[in-house]
């Protein structure tokens, strides 16, 4: 257990240290190729309804338990070789199962774009970092998109993530990650994957519905400790009334939190795919939103991120005195 807290810390620091180097490679990225690869084998254009359910099935059971059954093995064997092996073997599985570093490295490009005066940039930027089509966003659109990633990203992207390595290892982590991954390439309600992803998206709304909540709880907290530009009332308020405007269960959660806490508006109609989807708004607009809000949904972020870190070494903490390791 002192090994795994000690891990989980370094993890966690380096991952605000460094982010995501993209001269690095990315286990996430062997996870989507692995996706992409069976959704290859098993999809067919002449696939029925039932089947492709069916197949969806297969590929939701198939890649969570080959990623888990690749961290176990790469974790047993640094283990097995050495505690300083495996310490480290963890320590890096941690820092690469953990966003924050990388989702403010990302955010901050569409911000300083935008500062610049740069809007077609910053519509690039911010196209890496959301999955909607963002060709003819305005400026506060840009800001919106932005925002409603970091809101929605600071659970699926860090706290979740931090609570299942925290609770069953980087094993549960990259179970966690191929879950989550997995949503983001099939989750869709589109002509292709509305059938074959199916099983992909009800199972990553079952895995978040509780760090979600959690997030949201962290967040509302660090609205409450961030300083004079945030509102923890209001953050309270508009999540009690927003928190299921969404056709998620888990996605309106921080973003109402975030929302309230801003005093802006998010949400509402968007276009993916060059198909308009209507979506209820999120929030109130107390102001307009501006490109400094993605600032400070980055300080909310980070402050949620140190927030739910300190409540898992305290768990954890709990848990190897009480077992004496």
């Amino acid at each position: 257990m002192r090994y795994h807290m000690a891990a989980f810390l370094t993890g966690f620091l380096l991952d605000l240290l460094f982010g995501d180097p993209h001269c690095l490679p990315h286990p996430v990225r062997l996870i989507g190729k692995l996706i992409a690869g069976l959704e290859s084998h098993l999809l067919k254009e002449t696939d029925r309804e039932r089947e492709k359910l069916k197949k969806g099935a297969a590929l939701a059971a198939l890649v969570p338990l080959l990623t888990m059954l690749a961290a176990a093995l790469l974790l047993f064997g640094a283990y097995r070789l050495h505690p300083a092996a495996g310490m480290a073997a963890e320590t890096v599985m941690t820092y690469q199962l953990l966003a924050a570093g990388s989702l403010k490295a990302e955010s901050m490009k569409v911000c300083l774009c935008l500062k610049r005066g740069d809007l077609e940039a910053a519509r690039n930027a911010v196209s890496m970092i959301v999955g909607r089509d963002t060709f003819a966003l305005d400026g506060e659109g840009v800001v919106k998109a932005a925002v409603e990633t970091v809101a929605e990203n600071t659970s699926d992207g860090v706290i979740a993530p931090m609570l299942y390595t925290a609770l069953f290892g980087p094993v549960g982590g990259f179970f966690y990650k191929a879950v989550n991954t997995m949503d983001s390439m099939v989750g869709y309600k589109n002509e292709k994957y509305l059938y074959f992803g199916r099983a992909a998206a009800k199972q990553d709304d079952l895995v978040n519905y509780i760090p979600a909540r959690v997030s949201a709880h962290l967040m509302l907290l660090s609205a409450c400790l961030a300083g004079k530009d945030f509102s923890g009332r209001r953050a309270w308020l508009i999540y009690k009334r927003d928190k299921r405007r969404h056709a998620s269960p888990n996605a309106a959660q921080t973003e109402s939190v975030c929302a309230g806490a801003l005093g802006i508006r998010l949400a509402g109609d968007a276009s993916y795919f060059g198909k308009l989807v209507k979506k209820p708004w999120i929030g109130d607009a107390v102001r307009s939103a501006e490109a400094e809000d993605i600032r400070r949904a980055c300080r909310l972020m980070m402050l949620t991120a140190w927030l739910g870190e300190v409540l898992c070494l305290g768990v954890m903490g709990a848990v190897c005195c009480f077992l004496g390791k």
